[in-house]
């Protein structure tokens, strides 16, 4: 999959995204993440210059309306309705086929064609995952409570049951490492993955300590999951190249803005 394939041949998209540049993954296998500009939702959930903003999240206060509106934009480019996932933090995976939106998760799978996996990010980490031969598709959410807890060796575990081969993953748009400010306690909560090292200062690439700021670290998250991930078997890891904190015209940020929408990840087999 390339950076410029179609999301759904012959549609127009009339939002912008991201599509995985993914190489190696069969062209059957369909990804993208939304991006900010192309909805309808106003200030603050908009753009980032006043215009339509397409925010996708129905918890953050948006109108119920301009929400509707923005999924309705995303559902016309995809093969089914998506399934919501109410997202917790935590990791639980559950079946997208299932079609029961708002359960609590924060990661969902499939093997069915035209079952479309998402989920929703305004800062934390969304991963999207395929095997080599297409047979089984999965997304997660990562924020750094649920990427220390599992939710990701959980997503590949569902996935492997379901009879995924070799799996690729694709890490999509969060908050860059020199923006994410966390303290020891994040940083503890890693230390069983990365060798169980007592020395907090001796944690980079991972944490970046800052000198100015006795106990708080710069977190790079992308390093992180790709640790978690290759750990777990995964050998293929792409994407992780933006910052959703930064890239103010492309992204909603939750630490940026306080009040803000939500872009989403989704993946599904033709």
């Amino acid at each position: 999959m390339s950076a410029d394939t179609p999301v759904q041949n012959g549609k127009t998209v009339p939002f912008d995204l991201i599509v995985p540049s993914w190489p190696g993954v069969p062209a059957h296998v369909r990804a993208f993440s939304s991006l900010r500009n192309g909805g309808v939702s106003l200030p603050p959930y908009d753009n980032g210059t006043g215009q339509g903003g397409l925010n996708l999240g129905d918890h953050v206060g948006d109108d119920p309306a301009a929400v509707a509106a923005n999924r309705g934009l995303v559902r016309s480019v995809l093969p089914s309705d998506v399934t919501w996932l109410s997202q917790v933090h935590g990791t639980l995976v559950c079946d997208a086929a299932l079609g029961v939106s708002g359960v609590q998760a924060d990661a969902c799978s499939t093997s069915k064609k035209n079952v479309v996996c998402a989920v929703m990010t305004a800062d934390c980490l969304p991963v999207l995952f395929t095997d080599r031969a297409g047979t089984v598709v999965a997304a997660a959410h990562a924020g750094w409570r649920g990427l220390a807890a599992g939710v990701l060796e959980n997503t590949l575990a569902h996935m492997r049951v379901a009879g995924a081969g070799e799996i690729f993953a694709w890490l999509g748009p969060a908050i860059g490492p020199e923006q994410f400010e966390v303290g020891e306690d994040v940083v503890r909560a890693f230390l069983p993955l990365l060798g169980g090292t007592k020395d907090l200062s001796g944690l980079r690439p991972y944490f970046n300590p800052r000198p100015e700021a006795k106990g708080k670290f710069y977190a790079d998250i992308y390093a992180l999951a790709r640790a978690v991930l290759m750990r777990a078997g995964v050998q293929q890891i792409d994407g992780g190249n933006h910052c959703t904190v930064t890239e103010k015209e492309k992204f909603f940020s939750y630490r940026r803005d306080g009040v803000t929408g939500r872009m989403a990840s989704l993946i599904w087999l033709e």
